[in-house]
């Protein structure tokens, strides 16, 4: 079964204000889309509502994914369906190592407990760490990352890139990258960007949300989408995000009639 994903007429509210107001989206596997927005525009919004966080308040609208409106489930109902988000903000978990929190993660997308797991239902450890060594290897991430606390004291940098193995590990069908570029240096930006264009491929359709151009030096969309007040206003090719490196967003708002958002 194809595992597109389809975003249809999306009403999505947070403590009463509409954010993102009737978006229309689809993704496919294998299709690199970038949702490009200046601040306040809903990017986030949009994000965290396809993946259930409670905060934000869904409408009306449907994300067909798999063939299941997944805002009929919970969030590691969807994430076990194959949706994967990178968080903008990722949290520290003092006392959890990186290492132990992606054992417990894949075991319980995989629901390995039904297929040759350990009596604990987690993934057996040998399996684990051969995996976990070939993908650190992939991105080249030192060993000894896996053995600190989950981004307790990470640079920015380091918390994202915890984020892309995190991806890697969890081999989702579609990923959503939440402004993953935000606070990073460019030497972070090169690094992240490479380290997810090597997980790209045939089975993996990748959603991009930011508001700088720059991360898609390293990883080139098919298609980049303009989000305004809540909804997408404009669609193109690598055009588009080029022209907005020119001109910025100002020439689209006046075009649509949208004022700046506050």
């Amino acid at each position: 079964m194809s595992k597109d994903l389809v975003i249809k007429d999306l009403h999505i509210s947070v403590q009463g204000k509409p954010i993102i107001k009737g978006l229309n989206l689809s993704v496919k596997q294998g299709e690199i889309h970038a949702l490009m927005g200046p601040n306040g525009s809903g990017k986030s919004t949009l994000a965290n509502g396809l993946m259930g966080h409670p905060l934000y308040d869904i409408e009306s609208g449907e994300v067909i994914f798999s063939g299941v409106d997944v805002l009929e489930l919970d969030p590691n109902e969807r994430a076990k369906l194959g949706l994967f988000l990178a968080f903008q903000y990722p949290t520290a978990i003092p006392g959890v190592s990186l290492a132990n929190f992606l054992r417990l993660a894949v075991s319980a997308v995989r629901e390995k407990a039904e297929n040759g797991s350990d009596k604990d239902g987690l993934i057996p450890m040998r399996v684990f760490r051969r995996e976990l060594r070939e993908k650190m290897q992939q991105l080249g991430v030192d060993d000894s990352f896996a053995r600190r606390y989950l981004n307790d004291g990470f640079s920015g940098g380091e918390k994202k890139r915890a984020e892309i193995l995190q991806l890697a590990m969890l081999e989702p069908k579609i990923a959503i990258l939440d402004e993953t570029d935000s606070g990073l240096d460019i030497d972070a930006v090169r690094i992240v960007g490479e380290s997810v264009s090597q997980l790209i491929g045939p089975e993996l359709g990748v959603l991009i949300i930011t508001h700088y151009p720059r991360l898609l030096d390293y990883i080139r969309p098919q298609f980049v989408h303009i989000l305004l007040d809540g909804n997408i206003v404009e669609s193109g090719g690598w055009e588009l995000a080029q022209m907005l490196e020119a001109e910025g967003y100002d020439p689209i708002r006046e075009k649509h009639g949208i004022k700046e958002e506050q």
